[in-house]
């Protein structure tokens, strides 16, 4: 069993922006933190091309990924919870703590494509870096 702090993301369809956080938090925590993503209604197939090729721009690649449902097994030993957006919505489990981070929608501004998930990106970048400064204490 592991003794870093887990920290399962979760969006709805595990496409995107759960994929997002989980690949920029594994690349700020640098193994201090254990990283999970998942959906509560995941997508059948492949990740966004555009969130890949969002996080490709700055030297993140999780194109090894899928989406993949929330597993009971992965929720008792993880510490914390992120759900991402408006629409996720996790059940409360004891000893888990559960944050939303109601995260940037472009499109309802009317920008779509790469240009959206680059700022979906930047949000979620910002938030994990805080998170990452919260968990991961100054030495």
């Amino acid at each position: 069993m592991s003794t870093r702090t887990a920290v399962l993301f979760v969006c709805v369809g595990n496409r995107g922006k759960s994929q997002i956080a989980a690949g920029l938090m594994r690349r700020a925590a640098n193994e201090s933190i254990e990283v999970h993503s998942a959906g509560t209604k995941p997508s059948s197939g492949t990740l966004n091309e555009e969130s890949v090729r969002s996080l490709l721009e700055v030297g993140v690649d999780i194109r090894d990924e899928s989406p993949k449902p929330i597993d009971p097994q992965l929720l008792r030993p993880v510490d914390l919870v992120v759900t991402l957006g408006r629409e996720a919505h996790v059940e409360p489990v004891d000893g888990v703590r559960i944050i939303n981070w109601d995260t940037d929608e472009p499109s309802e501004r009317g920008i779509d494509g790469i240009e959206r998930m680059r700022l979906v990106r930047d949000d979620i970048a910002d938030r994990v870096r805080q998170l990452v400064a919260e968990l991961i204490p100054p030495a």
